[in-house]
């Protein structure tokens, strides 16, 4: 079909287990970046310390936005409610961007966790993914994608562990994963 298929705002889904879901997608958003795409990146769980795509956000212009919202890891959370209040935001703040009509890019970034815990419907977010502007893609990542965004995603990647360095008790690497 090549660049004469019809065109379609796609719905892709990085998830697995394996590292490299919110690094595809901010390869994605780079790309587009350089067709002068809008774009706006909703972080679900990062926001307890800054992160490399922070930091170069600002220095990539006005059509690159990245809105940490998280708390950190819900598994090691001492607030529970508090992280099911800040999910709620980022979701009411990621609804608002998808229907905004102004992007051509939004990522919910590690959107399943909030959504396998329980603090957003899925029937919401498949509501509003139901509902996008045509020409809207959408990247969701996380792990352990429900199997109801699998099913409504057109473009789904697993990531599977195979060896990670945390294994050999090696700690996150600054510029590698955050």
């Amino acid at each position: 079909m090549g660049s004469q298929g019809k065109k379609k705002g796609l719905i892709i889904v990085n998830t697995g287990h394996g590292k490299g879901k919110t690094s595809s997608a901010l390869g994605v958003t780079l790309r587009a970046l350089g067709y002068d795409f809008k774009v706006s990146i909703i972080q679900f769980t990062k926001g307890s310390w800054k992160t490399g795509e922070e930091r170069i956000a600002k220095k990539l212009g006005p059509n690159y936005e990245i809105i940490s919202m998280g708390l950190g890891f819900t598994w090691l959370s001492k607030d529970i409610k508090k992280d099911e209040q800040k999910a709620k935001e980022a979701w009411r703040l990621g609804h608002e961007k998808i229907m905004s009509g102004a992007y051509q890019i939004v990522v919910l970034d590690e959107i399943t966790y909030a959504i396998n815990y329980g603090f957003i419907s899925i029937k919401d977010v498949l509501h509003t993914l139901n509902n996008k502007p045509t020409l809207l893609h959408v990247i969701i990542t996380g792990r352990d994608a429900p199997k109801e965004l699998i099913e409504i995603a057109d473009l789904v990647t697993e990531m599977t562990l195979v060896k990670h360095p945390y294994q050999k008790g090696v700690m996150a690497q600054r510029g590698i994963e955050f």
